[in-house]
């Protein structure tokens, strides 16, 4: 035989051992996937029913700013959502307990909840470098509740971070330093000198979880202020963006060079023929933080994925896109007759805020004059579109909760650190669903931003007929407590059932006087309640939250409550509902009226 063929056969032979070899390893890497721990099929014995986790939408691609969760555990901002998710969990854990073993899961345990998560696949404890929470990884690991209840550390953190209240600002200030100096005390408890930080991070979640178990004294409910709090120590690392492939990317990425090596004698060929087109930039955006650019090309194929119009705005149209990760999102595609003056005002106020109840902007683009916005899919819809539905009609519990969501938003809005950013649109169709019914304030098109220093700034009318405040439109003031009044209208709205998308001033004037003459005893309540609901309403919230909705369309600015006193009326009046609730669910009889029994609110 002659020797170029015996050569060509041994190449032959020895690509398909590679090939074989390459096959093998893709399938074992696949095949040894956990299952999700939030899943029906998972085996995990942490609950995610009370805080299930959601995506974050701040890792459209591989590339992703990196972050310190909580000022010690380093990761990327594609699992900011999984700590908190996990610790929440693992917090109600330990009160199923009684807080005898550790904080953490045994080590078995732990890894039958590392799988990836069932509404974000590429994300999961274990991908996140969340490895070490097991009771078995280090001295910090072995902490108990039990162990740390009479520390005074523990005690000064129970107390700084029990507060929360009127005062946010100043009680988040004083628990994160408890929190700290809790995780300092483990430290050196434990007698633990850590260079790489390990350590330092373990003890900081074994901290966070105990404050949260103990808080929720029984009630297995963590307080959402304190998990909103604890986000204040994260701090992001500059400049520092990293690519990071697992074993199968890996396997992908030899594949396509080889097949490129292959192609590359046909490619040169059309290369001289063909005119070089400008690339398109894609990528983080240098200017506005934590976004993603999209190409034209992308947006385009996740519209036509499947090709979904969710509706119409003052600046665009909307339609519903797949990425190729999986992930639905909305694309808002901005009307080129619109100025970008919106869609300006829109990218700049959504890339620097983040807030569960804030619907979160991924990324946009900007290419042969057009304009894309895209946001994180809401898929239960927007609020109106729930109030209209006669089956199923929106439950008191959930109306609730709802309007304590979003006057949580708003307060952070409010108190943000450069100023109190005004939505200027508050209304029923910019206040979006999850599938949960969590409630995302969206659209902020019209926002304005308050400095430090300024408590009002005259500016264009803009807004919604209906829901604007009245002295906004008299004189051009706009205040905080525009937003406000806006939020008193869309509580009465809720109330009362009313079914009109974009109120008139005729339809707001009547709500309105007719919900003053209620809080002035001219009318009964039953004058303004939903019919729909069929008398199931706790009665003394039904006043709360009317005579606060009162209060907040005053026509004037200077008698409206701040929404700090709207969220603590809104929170005490969720709170009531949560444990009448329980009551009734224990088969114990409340003394307010009966409560339709809400099985979506409890898992919330």
């Amino acid at each position: 035989m002659p020797q170029g063929d015996m050569t060509e056969r041994n190449f032959s032979y020895s690509s398909k051992l590679i090939i074989l070899f390459i096959a093998t390893v893709f399938i074992r890497t696949f095949s040894q996937t956990p299952p999700s721990p939030d899943g029906p099929s998972g085996s995990c014995v942490l609950n995610f029913t009370s805080y299930p986790f959601q995506p974050t939408g701040e890792c459209i691609s591989h590339l992703g700013q990196r972050i310190n969760m909580w000022g010690s555990y380093p990761t990327n901002l594609c699992c900011r959502n999984v700590l908190p998710v996990m610790s929440q969990a693992l917090a109600i854990h330990v009160v199923k307990t009684q807080g005898q073993g550790s904080v953490f899961l045994a080590q078995e345990e732990w890894q039958s909840c590392s799988g990836p998560l069932q509404t974000q696949q590429s994300v999961s404890a274990q991908q996140c470098g969340f490895d070490d929470l097991n009771s078995r990884s280090s001295q910090c690991s072995r902490t108990t509740l039990s162990g740390l209840s009479q520390d005074q550390p523990f005690l000064d953190a129970l107390r700084n971070c029990s507060q929360f209240g009127n005062a946010f600002d100043g009680v988040c200030r004083n628990c994160t330093q408890a929190i700290l100096a809790l995780r300092d005390f483990l430290l050196k408890k434990y007698g633990v000198k850590d260079e790489n930080k390990t350590e330092t991070a373990i003890c900081g979640v074994a901290a966070m979880i105990s404050i949260a178990a103990a808080n929720m004294k029984g009630s297995f409910s963590v307080d959402i202020d304190y998990i909103q709090c604890l986000s204040m120590l994260d701090k992001f690392e500059p400049d520092y963006i990293k690519l990071k492939y697992s074993l199968a990317e890996a396997i992908f990425s030899i594949l396509i060079a080889i097949t490129a090596v292959m192609l590359i004698v046909l490619l040169i060929k059309y290369v001289s023929k063909k005119k070089p087109q400008k690339p398109v930039q894609s990528g983080p955006i240098t200017t506005w933080s934590g976004l993603y650019r999209f190409s034209k090309a992308e947006i385009e194929n996740a519209i036509n994925f499947e090709r979904k119009d969710l509706g119409r705005g003052s600046a665009g149209q909307v339609y519903k896109g797949v990425l190729p990760s999986g992930q639905v999102v909305a694309i808002k595609h901005i009307n080129k007759s619109n100025t970008s003056d919106s869609f300006t005002r829109e990218v700049e106020g959504l890339s620097r805020v983040r807030h569960p109840n804030l619907v979160c902007l991924f990324g946009c683009c900007v290419e042969d004059g057009e304009q894309f916005l895209v946001y994180e899919y809401c898929a239960a819809g927007n609020l109106a579109q729930h109030l209209l539905r006669n089956d199923p009609v929106l439950t008191w519990e959930r109306r609730v909760k709802i309007l304590r969501d979003c006057a949580l938003a708003l307060r952070y809005l409010h108190h943000y650190i450069d100023g109190c950013i005004v939505h200027r649109d508050i209304k029923l169709t910019n206040i979006l669903l999850t599938e949960n019914l969590d409630p995302k304030l969206s659209d902020f098109g019209l926002a304005k931003m308050l400095g430090m220093e300024e408590s009002k700034v005259f500016t264009d009318v803009r807004g919604t007929i209906g829901y604007m405040d009245p002295e906004y439109m008299t004189n051009a003031k706009l205040t905080c407590a525009s937003d406000v009044y806006s939020f008193g209208i869309v509580s009465l709205q809720l109330l009362s059932g009313q079914k009109v998308f974009e109120l008139d001033l005729d339809a707001r004037d009547q709500l309105t006087r007719k919900a003053k003459d209620i809080s002035m005893n001219k009318r009964p309540p039953e004058d303004l309640e939903d019919p729909r609901l069929n008398g199931n309403v706790n009665k003394v919230d039904f006043e709360s939250i009317l005579q606060v909705a009162v209060l907040c369309v005053a026509k004037s600015s200077k008698g409206r409550p701040t929404i700090d006193l709207v969220y603590e009326e809104m929170d005490k009046a969720w709170k009531n509902t949560l444990a009448d609730m329980k009551k009734a669910k224990k088969g114990i009889s409340s003394s307010a009226t009966p409560l339709s029994i809400s099985s979506d609110v409890f898992s919330v």
